[in-house]
C-alpha cells in the first residue's frame, strides 16, 4: 500500500511538468490518452479534449463507478514571479507536511483528482468496481468540458467527484453559477496639459477561491480600487486605465490604475492614498492585514484619460455592484447561500469589461442577483452578457454511494465524516443533469488558498484520504 500511495504524489510531480490552464489543456489531454493506451485500456478523447479511460473491475461485473475531476488549473501568481503558464511547468516546494508552488498556483485544484485516477488506473493491487475515469477540461472557466460531454460513453450511474478541499467532509449539493460580462463603453480625450502620469495599485490581499473563500470575508481589490479612485477623482485626477484580478472565480488580490494628477495635487494625493491604506487595513485587519495601496510615477507614455461620463460610469459599476456574501442558509448552519465575486475589471481599447461570478444554490435567489446586475447595466448603458451557466447539484434524500462510503470512512477512521453541502460549482451539477438519476458524491483531501499563488495541501491527509478512497472502492 504505500508504494500505491506514493504513486499519487509522483503522479502529481509528472503532470504538473505540463501546462495545463483552462483553455490549453490540449498537451495533458494528449499526455492521458497517451497514458491510457500504454496500458491497453479503453479510452476516449473527446472534441473538446475530455478524457474518458475505462478499467475493468477486479472481481466479475459489479456496478461500475465513475471517478471524475478536471485536468485545468486556475493561472495566478505573484506580480514579481516570471512564469509562463503556456510553457513553464508548475515547480513544487515541500515544507514539511505541506506542498507548495513557488510564486504560483499550485494546481492541486484540480491535479489531485488526475493524480489519483492515474495511481488506481497504475495499480494491479486494488480491489475496484468497473472504473470509468473522467477527467474534464475548461472546468474553472464554466465547466464547458462536463457541459458537452455524450452521456453515452458512460455506462456508470453512480460518480465520486474528487474536486473538494476538506480532509472528512462529504459534499453532497453544491451551487449553480455563472459569468457575467459588464461591458461599458468608453471614449477618451487627451490629457490635460501639464498633468504627471501615476500608478495606483492595491496589493497585498489573500485573494482565494470565490466559492470556497468568500465565507471568510475578505477583501476584493477591485472594490478598494475603486474606492481609491473615486476620491482622487474628487481632488482632479484623470483615468487612463484600470483593471484587476486575472480569473473570475478568484477573489482578486491585486488592482491597479493608469491616472494623472495636475503637479500642484500630488502631495494631496500621496496623503489620500496613505490614508486609505490604513483604513483598508484596518477594515481587513483580520483578513487581509497586509494590503497596501502604493502610489508612484511611471514611465510609459499615455496621453489620453477616460472622460468624465466614462470615469462615472466605470466607477459606479464596481461601487454598486453587489459583492461577497449576499444571503446564508437558513437551512443550512455556515453554508453561503448567495454570493457575487467581481473577479476581473480589464480595458480594452474602446471598452471596459467588469467580469461577475454569481452563485446561488437557490435558483430564484441566482436570478435575484443577475436581476440586480442587469439593472446596473441598464442605468449605465453597458452590455449584460451572461455565459457559462451551470447548475446546481440538489442534495439526494436516499444515496446507496454515500451510505457506503459513510461505512467505509468509519471503518477506516473509526468516526462519521461531515456531511456538507458547498457554495462552490462542482461539475456534478451538469453531469446529474447529464445522467438523470446519478448517485453521486464528493470528497477530497485538505487543499488550501486554491486560486491563489499561496495554494498548498497536507502530505498527510492526501495519504489518508487515498487510503479512504481504496477501502472504499473494495466495499463497493
Amino acid at each position: 500500500m504505500i508504494i500505491t500511495e506514493s504513486k499519487v504524489l509522483h503522479y502529481f510531480r509528472e503532470i504538473n511538468k505540463i501546462p495545463r490552464g483552462s483553455g490549453n489543456e490540449k498537451q495533458i489531454s494528449d499526455w492521458l490518452l497517451k497514458f491510457a493506451r500504454d496500458r491497453n485500456f479503453e479510452v476516449v478523447q473527446d472534441a473538446v479534449n475530455n478524457i474518458i479511460i475505462k478499467k475493468p473491475g477486479t472481481n466479475g461485473n459489479n456496478e461500475p463507478l465513475i471517478i471524475q475531476g478536471h485536468m485545468d488549473m486556475v493561472c495566478e501568481k505573484n506580480a514579481d514571479k516570471e512564469h509562463d503558464f503556456l510553457r513553464d511547468p508548475i515547480k513544487l516546494k515541500i515544507d514539511g507536511d505541506m506542498v507548495y508552488a513557488d510564486g504560483t498556483t499550485l494546481g492541486a485544484d484540480n491535479g489531485i483528482a488526475v493524480a489519483m485516477a492515474l495511481a488506481l488506473l497504475d495499480s494491479d493491487d486494488i480491489k475496484h468496481p468497473p472504473l470509468e475515469i473522467f477527467l474534464t477540461v475548461d472546468e474553472e472557466v464554466g465547466m464547458t468540458g462536463a457541459a458537452v460531454v455524450d452521456p453515452s460513453l458512460f455506462s456508470a450511474k453512480r460518480l465520486i467527484n474528487l474536486d473538494s478541499e476538506e480532509e472528512g467532509v462529504f459534499y453532497t449539493s453544491c451551487a449553480g453559477g455563472c459569468k457575467i460580462d459588464m461591458r461599458i463603453p468608453t471614449h477618451k480625450i487627451p490629457v490635460p496639459a501639464e498633468y504627471e502620469q501615476y500608478a495606483v495599485r492595491v496589493k497585498g490581499l489573500i485573494g482565494g477561491h470565490s466559492g470556497m473563500d468568500i465565507i471568510k470575508g475578505g477583501a476584493n481589490s477591485n472594490k478598494l480600487l475603486a474606492r481609491v479612485l473615486n476620491e482622487l477623482v474628487k481632488h482632479s485626477a484623470r483615468i487612463n486605465s484600470i483593471k484587476g484580478g486575472l480569473q473570475m472565480n478568484a477573489i482578486p488580490r491585486e488592482s491597479e490604475a493608469i491616472v494623472f494628477i495636475p503637479p500642484l495635487k500630488v502631495k494631496h494625493i500621496s496623503e489620500i492614498i496613505i490614508n486609505y491604506k490604513n483604513i483598508f487595513r484596518n477594515e481587513y485587519r483580520i483578513t487581509d492585514p497586509d494590503i497596501t495601496v502604493e502610489f508612484a510615477g511611471t514611465d510609459s507614455a499615455e496621453s489620453t484619460v477616460f472622460d468624465e461620463t466614462t470615469t462615472r460610469k466605470i466607477l459606479a459599476a464596481i461601487l454598486l455592484a453587489p459583492n461577497g456574501v449576499l444571503c446564508m442558509s437558513a437551512d443550512i448552519p455556515g453554508l453561503v447561500e448567495v454570493s457575487n465575486n467581481i473577479g476581473v475589471v480589464t480595458a480594452g481599447s474602446d471598452v471596459v469589461s467588469i467580469w461577475h461570478c454569481p452563485r446561488s444554490s437557490v435558483n430564484s435567489k441566482m436570478e435575484d442577483v443577475l436581476g440586480q446586475i442587469k439593472t446596473l447595466s441598464d442605468l449605465l448603458d453597458a452590455e449584460f452578457v451572461k455565459t457559462a451557466v451551470y447548475p446546481s447539484w440538489e442534495y439526494r434524500a436516499t444515496s446507496p454511494l454515500r451510505d457506503s462510503l459513510i461505512n467505509s470512512y468509519e471503518k477506516t477512521f473509526g468516526k462519521k465524516p461531515e456531511l456538507m453541502a458547498v457554495h462552490a460549482g462542482l461539475e456534478c451539477g451538469i453531469i446529474s443533469k447529464k445522467i438523470p438519476g446519478a448517485d453521486m458524491i464528493s470528497f477530497g483531501p485538505d487543499i488550501f488558498m486554491v486560486h491563489s499563488p499561496d495554494e498548498h495541501f497536507s502530505i498527510s491527509s492526501l495519504d489518508r484520504t487515498w487510503k479512504f478512497l481504496t477501502v472504499g472502492l473494495a466495499e463497493l
